[in-house]
């Protein structure tokens, strides 16, 4: 059997990036951020790839002590591969492997077991039942909107009172005005 070859580098170097010089451009709340820009710029120029992937411990080695105060400079590890990417990681830390993730089994995938084909069926079921009830109350709601509709028209609406003087004019449930409060500002020209 052919063994498994390791993808070699094309490029691997360690850089001492100085960060000082860009961050201090910006204003203070800003100066981590600018930081890992000014990391990413060095290394597009150095490396010539655009494909740039900073490591998990050199990010929290500039975000250490806060947005306002990074490192002047770090240094890193890059690695470039065959299709350009570019990562880089702070000197001495450690590598993380890759995890391959295994086939599951397909006995599993074709076959389920009794417990999930007795959860399907009763999924089904309740799925069937509530679909009966949701069209039995559908059906009960039509019938009451029908009732109420017939028990209204049934009903005459009521008649609106209207003066002997003028048929023109409505007359208002309210009483007059003399019969209410007293209006806004009439309590200070009584007194």
């Amino acid at each position: 059997m052919a063994k498994k070859q390791e993808e070699k580098p094309v490029l691997e170097r360690t850089y001492n990036v100085p960060l000082r010089r860009e961050w201090l451009k910006s204003p203070k709340y800003k100066r981590a951020k600018k930081a890992i820009a000014a990391l990413k710029n060095f290394l597009v120029k150095h490396t010539k790839s655009d494909n740039i992937k900073i490591g998990k411990y050199a990010n929290l080695e500039i975000w250490k002590h806060g947005i306002k105060n990074p490192p002047h400079h770090i240094k890193v590890d890059v690695v470039k591969d065959k299709e350009g990417l570019v990562s880089a990681e702070i000197v001495g830390a450690p590598k993380e492997k890759k995890i391959e993730k295994k086939a599951a089994p397909k006995k599993k995938d074709e076959a389920k077991t009794k417990f999930e084909q007795e959860i399907s069926k009763l999924k089904d079921k309740t799925k069937k039942v509530m679909s009966e009830k949701a069209t039995e109350a559908v059906k009960a709601e039509k019938e009451e909107i029908k009732e109420l509709k017939e028990e209204k028209s049934k009903t005459p609406a009521p008649a609106k009172k209207i003066p002997k003087d003028n048929p023109k004019q409505e007359v208002s449930d309210k009483a007059p005005k003399d019969q209410q409060g007293v209006a806004r500002g009439e309590h200070r020209a009584k007194a």
